[in-house]
């Protein structure tokens, strides 16, 4: 952010000496990466057993699965859209420790991936960031057996596309979100645990 912000000041310099109103763009560059890269605070719920949603965003899934990423067994995906307007930091959707770390990076046909094992006390959940085809990068400040606080930041995509939350069905007692629904990291509740 700090080299992409000089960047833009730099252009906004140059462009004032060919003529004040030039500045307009690189200005509007630099507005665009400050709102990017914003971490507004956030109102965590205390409610016991739920999972609060790991990413700004759209609800774009909401699918069964026979087995999950990281979790063998059967699951619930919760798939979340950031638009480029979203806040793209990432936040633990529950306490708990995190058990594994799985990292995939980029290929010519495939995103950069990163899965995160977080168990708790009623079992295990995980969140997977996907980057998009901007970025590709996926920064990621924890580490396995940290404990995080529910709402904890943990990371970020920059210029992501996605984040999924995975939860086995046996923990799931209710979904509390549908598609469609506009979801705020660290503070909507997606889901209630048995």
């Amino acid at each position: 952010m700090l080299v992409s912000s000089f960047l833009c000041l730099a252009l906004g310099v140059g462009a004032w000496t060919l003529h004040p109103a030039a500045t307009l763009a690189p200005a509007l560059v630099l507005l665009g990466i400050l709102a990017f890269f914003r971490d507004p605070k956030r109102a965590v719920p205390d409610h016991p057993g739920v999972l609060v949603s790991p990413a700004d965003g759209t609800v774009t899934e909401i699918s069964a699965l026979p087995r999950a990423d990281l979790i063998e067994e059967p699951s619930l995906r919760i798939g979340i859209f950031l638009s480029m307007l979203d806040v793209h930091i990432n936040r633990a959707p529950c306490e708990g420790i995190v058990k594994a770390v799985r990292h995939s990076p980029a290929t010519p046909r495939t995103k950069e991936t990163h899965s995160i094992l977080f168990e708790h006390p009623g079992g295990a959940v995980v969140v997977r960031r996907i980057a998009g085809h901007i970025g590709r990068r996926i920064v990621a400040a924890v580490r396995e057996n940290e404990r995080l606080e529910r709402g904890q930041r943990f990371g970020m995509i920059k210029f992501g596309s996605r984040t999924e939350l995975y939860i086995p069905q046996r923990l799931l007692a209710e979904v509390t979100v549908r598609l469609g629904d506009k979801v705020i990291g660290g503070e909507s509740i997606l889901a209630r645990t048995r």
